[in-house]
């Protein structure tokens, strides 16, 4: 992740926008992607395993799967308003003592980190140019499921994402959206001997979860 993108994530996702999402988070839960993820893994039987959650945001996957057996969590996010929204989301439901908190990329972060049951990345996937890194590093991070949500790599959600693309840049907005092609992605995660055994689309995403 270059470092305008770092620059432009911590602009994005600032203390405006987290405090929007968690207001939304505390009246309607989570969203119906965020679900689906979250109903496959609870599928696979999660109880007494551990959680890594990259670009985990105001921490809702934590929150639902600590309830459903998962014993500890760890959250790498690239912007500091993610992480504090995430801590009072935390502090409000008592599981404050167990999850832990990372802040930067996590490609650079992931040699530090200890391997996990679950690794999870909603919708964090296009807010990386390096696809071949996040997902090579993240997948070897996960010693059972992998859990994915991701844009679909279809023409008119990448020419969509392109004009925003160039709203971005007109604003000197340094975040940008990635499309990348969802055969590369998983072949990725086919190499480190993992398994699909969920997938969901919607118009724009696709909920993927796989298990070794």
């Amino acid at each position: 992740m270059t470092c305008s993108q770092c620059q432009g994530i911590e602009s994005t996702f600032d203390e405006v926008s987290i405090r929007k999402e968690l207001l939304f988070y505390a009246k309607d839960g989570l969203d119906d992607t965020t679900k689906w993820l979250v109903e496959a893994i609870k599928s696979q039987g999660i109880q007494d395993s551990t959680l890594l959650d990259i670009g985990g945001g105001i921490g809702g996957i934590q929150h639902e799967l600590l309830n459903q057996g998962i014993e500890r969590a760890v959250q790498v996010d690239g912007s500091s308003a993610y992480i504090e929204g995430a801590k009072r989301a935390a502090k409000e439901r008592g599981l404050l003592d167990q999850i832990e908190w990372h802040h930067g990329d996590f490609v650079e972060l992931a040699d530090g980190l200890e391997k996990a049951h679950v690794v999870t990345l909603d919708r964090v996937i296009c807010c990386f140019d390096d696809m071949n890194a996040l997902v090579g590093k993240s997948v070897a991070k996960a010693t059972r499921l992998y859990g994915l949500v991701y844009p679909r790599s279809l023409w008119y959600i990448r020419f969509g994402h392109w004009i925003i693309n160039q709203v971005l840049k007109l604003r000197r907005n340094g975040f940008q959206i990635f499309i990348h092609p969802s055969e590369k992605v998983e072949k990725i995660i086919d190499q480190a001997g993992f398994r699909k055994v969920f997938h969901r689309e919607t118009f724009l995403w696709q909920v993927a979860l796989f298990a070794k």
